[in-house]
């Protein structure tokens, strides 16, 4: 019987893999002694260019009707059981094509001796990877170690085909020797129990490697080491099974557990389909250990868990082991089963829904129910702009626009510039052409607004109120830029808000601060991926307006990066007369912003780039003295705070609560000097937190002690409203009871030296929590010797040292003056410091006091009581103006001084301030420093 003809190729294909690994199977059913590994082995054999050989192949290796080439059999089909052999050359270390057939029939040839194999002393042992070789099995195998290959094909001359085969051991699987894996170089790398194997076939691979064809007869192990090699040579002994007793209930079991296993596996894998019907025919069920070696044998155990088996010669400890792997083998199955079931169940509905939704779009747009996508797009983009008033659009906009829309329309959907185009086409239809909100033009309306939301700021609210009025009279609304610039806290960002409501325009706001890319403000290009336009478009399409008010916050702080200078952008964005055809990366077509009302805030002009400034119109906020924070706390902070802490008035709600109105200065005096009030907010709003905490308390002390058994008031009850009734203000907060909800005060004092003293004089500073006191004092290091100079300390800046210079160079200069004998200078070193040394100081407005207090020490005379004094000093003597004289002056009065002297420069701003501030100050203006001596000194 001629078994029909199989070719063999390059396992690449899963399908082609099966086919191949079926071909070798059925071949293997052909001998008594002989089965395949587990499909998956042998699949895998096969990817690594192994080869199967049939029956006929094995004793007669080439025959004329089949043409071999390197790894493959080409079949012919052919149905002449007559071939005769043919003449090849036997060297196979030639690269050389032989004709051959290969014949499959059980009948020419006996395949595996098993336990009747001749015995060998020893042999040539040749590592197994991954998993060891049972008896019975047939194993094809790639040799590319040279030394290994020059030995196997010497051992094919001399007639000797039988090798040892031994896996390797796990640890040292996937460690490279030397020699290569073919190679073994110590006995500790290899399990010592292995296979005896015969090698049926031996071809060609390449030019350095051969595939041989091994099937192995019993089990052996290694007695000792004969010859190092390489290759390595072992003397062998064989291993027999023990005796066992075939009636043993327990063997029986077992055998029968792993047979029944194995029929679960084969309904669930069909791969094992035809091991089990070679098994069932060719090997004998009541051979206990036949049966444990082939459970063993086909599944996908670990090589160290299959050497178990190999290793185990006792009939009951091998059924175990195999059937604890075949049961484990059994439960992977079943997982694979069911993930199979899952994904398939997956696939069939996403395939059976995704036919559905095709018909249901095939039917509607038959049906004319249902346009195509892109034609429905088309139409939405020609719906908006119809939405548009005629002629608001520009032309050149129209232009692009149904260029875009002519482009989507050739474009097919699934590409990604119809994605480009149809979000370019979004922004386009979506930003407000010709749309405005209508003006506010009501001045009475617009200050009542102004009014409700911000104490003072007269500054700003009249600003706002001109530019109401010229657009009235004008009957046309353009656009202004507009800084604010004042320190942290004093209304910048929330002004703005109360501005957009006062002229009803939409209000957007984006802060700068810390901005490093230009394309935040003039948007990305459309080739980038997720690209968008910058912030002032993303402004118009939110709005829905083109006059919007936008605030741009912190513009003091912008930043600068390798993306560009982000103030440069704002060049174009900032400027009345580019603005009207603003360019954004993005859109690429101009955009009107004549009519947007710019507002930018600023801590400080100095960071603020000088081309940026010049396009802005700026006004300065000041800080807020005591009876503006007492009249905001009051009228905003207050009421606020009372809102969040759910303490507004209600009949359960003790009265009276809230803050005094000396409650509130003190706050201010001693807790919040700043500028602003955001400091002074957050202190009233843990005040009322408290008192929040305290009225739930109340209320549940007095329900609780309120109801005893039988309902009668209890004593605690009584009690507890007589306390209540003698304190009716316990909610009232008063300056006594401040320090029990925000702590002890943090100012104390302002005048850090109740007398006078010869070279200590008061200054005036300007910071970011408002104005405060600066002394200044003077003293000698070395009294009448011939060293002099200067020492400064206080953690002064580099402009308050050059100060300290020119004063000390000016009043040396002034004593021979005024006391031309006085030598004071000359023969004495002079130590200048200015009090809390922790705090860091710079500026220039202390060099009128720095030359007080050294002519003060110098002349061993005190200034006038009650005096402070403020300017910057030439080295000639002429009094610069400073800044900060609101702050300064409330200061001075904070600290009780009488005496005031500014520059003659400042006089203006001094003139603007509230009449309560000028009110019971003795001010004088200094033009060069004898104005100051005159003051300072010159008094009974």
């Amino acid at each position: 019987m001629v078994i029909p003809h199989f070719r063999l190729i390059r396992a690449t294909h899963h399908s082609l893999s099966v086919t191949m690994a079926t071909a070798l199977r059925r071949f293997a059913m052909a001998r008594s002694h002989v089965h395949l590994l587990h499909p998956i082995n042998t699949l895998r054999c096969l990817q690594y260019r192994s080869v199967s050989i049939s029956e006929h192949a094995m004793s007669n290796p080439f025959t004329s009707r089949s043409r071999y080439t390197r790894g493959a059999f080409y079949s012919t089909d052919s149905k002449n059981k007559d071939d005769k052999k043919a003449v090849v050359n036997d060297d196979i270390n030639k690269n050389q094509d032989a004709s051959v057939e290969v014949v499959m029939n059980h009948d020419l040839a006996k395949v595996g001796e098993g336990d009747n194999a001749p015995t060998y002393p020893h042999v040539l042992a040749i590592p197994a990877h991954r998993r060891p070789f049972f008896p019975g099995v047939v194993l094809p195998m790639t040799i590319t170690n040279p030394d290994v290959t020059r030995a196997l094909v010497a051992l094919k001359e001399s007639g000797q085909k039988y090798v040892g085969v031994f896996l390797k051991k796990s640890n040292l699987d996937m460690i490279k020797s030397s020699g290569g894996d073919d190679l073994i170089q110590n006995l500790s790398e290899i399990h010592h129990v292995g296979s005896f194997a015969r090698i049926d076939n031996m071809l060609p691979f390449d030019a350095t490697s051969i595939q041989i064809l091994m099937v192995s007869q019993r089990r052996i192990t290694i007695s000792d080491l004969r010859d190092q090699g390489p290759p390595v040579r072992v003397n062998i002994s064989n291993l027999d099974n023990l005796p066992f007793d075939a009636t043993s209930q327990l063997i029986r079991a077992y055998s029968n557990e792993i047979v029944a296993t194995l029929r679960e596996i084969v309904k669930m894998n069909p791969l094992f389909k035809d091991h089990m019907q070679y098994f069932s025919q060719r090997v004998d069920i009541h051979n206990p250990y036949k049966l444990a070696d082939f459970a063993a044998s086909v599944t996908s155990a670990d090589g160290e868990e299959l050497q178990q088996v190999m290793e185990e010669m006792s009939c009951e400890a091998r059924l175990k082991k195999a059937l604890e792997l075949i049961t484990k083998e059994l439960e992977l199955s079943k997982v694979q089963q069911t993930i199979k079931e899952q994904v398939e169940e997956k696939v069939s509905k996403n395939q059976r829904n995704y036919l559905l939704m095709e018909q249901l779009k095939a039917i509607k747009k038959e049906l004319g129910m249902e346009k195509d996508d892109k034609d429905a797009m088309i139409t939405k983009y020609r719906e908006r702009l119809a939405e548009f008033a005629p002629g608001s659009i520009p032309d050149n906009v129209n232009e692009v626009v149904e260029d875009e829309l002519n482009k989507m329309s050739m474009l097919e959907k699934n590409s990604s510039e119809f994605n480009v185009t149809r979000n370019y086409l979004d922004w386009l239809t979506q930003l407000p052409w010709g749309k405005a909100t209508e003006e506010n033009f009501d001045l009475t309306k617009a200050k009542q607004i102004l009014d409700e939301d911000h104490y003072g700021l007269k500054d700003i609210k009249e600003r706002i109120l001109e530019f109401i009025a010229v657009s009235k009279l004008k009957g046309d609304v353009q656009g202004k830029i507009i800084c604010f610039v004042g320190p942290p806290g004093v209304g910048k960002t929330s002004i703005g808000k109360s501005i957009a409501r006062s002229l009803n325009r939409e209000f957007f706001r984006f802060s700068v601060g810390g901005l490093s890319d230009v394309a935040e403000i003039k948007g990305h290009r459309r080739t980038y991926v997720g690209a968008m336009p910058g912030k002032v478009i993303q402004c118009l399409k939110s709005t829905q307006s083109s006059n919007p008010l936008i605030l741009i916050d912190e513009i003091d702080k912008l930043g600068r990066g390798y993306q560009g200078d982000p103030a440069s952008a704002l060049l174009e964005l900032l400027d009345p007369s580019q603005n009207s055809g603003f360019v954004d990366h993005y859109m690429d077509v101009p955009v009107d912003l004549s009519r947007v009302l710019f507002i930018c805030t600023a801590n400080v002009t100095d960071t603020i780039p000088g081309p940026l400034l010049d396009r802005m119109e700026v006004l300065r906020l000041s800080g807020y003295d005591s009876p503006e924070k007492l009249a905001i706390a009051k009228g905003y902070l207050v009421p606020k705070a009372l809102e969040k802490s759910g303490l507004q008035k209600s009949e359960t709600m003790p009265e009276p609560l809230g803050l005094t109105d000396d409650a509130i200065l003190m706050l201010v005096k001693q807790y919040c000097r700043e500028n602003g009030v955001r400091n002074l907010e957050k202190h009233v709003e843990k005040i009322f937190r408290k008192v929040a905490l305290e009225v739930v308390r109340d209320i549940e002390s007095t329900k609780a002690a309120d109801i005893q058994e039988g309902g009668e008031p209890t004593s605690a009850a009584e009690e507890h409203r007589e306390e209540v009734s003698e304190d009716k203000d316990r909610f009232l907060i008063t300056p006594e009871k401040l320090s029990q909800y925000v702590g002890k005060p943090i100012f104390t004092s302002d005048r850090m030296f109740d007398k006078q003293f010869p070279g200590v004089v008061m200054g005036l500073a300007w910071t970011a929590m408002g104005g405060a006191s600066l002394y200044i004092e003077t003293t000698t290091v070395h009294a009448k010797s011939e060293r002099s100079g200067l020492i400064t300390t206080g953690q002064m800046g580099s402009v308050m040292e050059e100060s300290t210079k020119i004063a000390h160079t000016f009043a040396r200069s002034q004593m021979r003056v005024i006391e031309e004998e006085n030598k004071f200078f000359e023969e004495n070193e002079v130590h200048l410091h200015v009090p809390e040394g922790a705090t860091p100081k710079d500026g220039p407005s202390a060099g009128c006091t720095m030359v007080t207090a050294l002519l003060s020490l110098a002349m061993n005379k005190t200034v006038k009581p009650d005096l402070a004094m403020t300017g910057e000093l030439s080295l000639v003597g002429k009094v610069l103006p400073v800044g900060g004289i609101k702050e300064k002056t409330i200061a001075a009065k904070r600290s009780g001084v009488k005496t005031l002297i500014l520059p003659l420069d400042n006089k203006r701003d001094f003139d603007e301030l509230e009449e309560y501030l000028r009110k019971d100050l003795d001010v004088h203006f200094a033009d060069y420093y004898s104005d100051v001596y005159k003051v300072a000194f010159e008094h009974e």
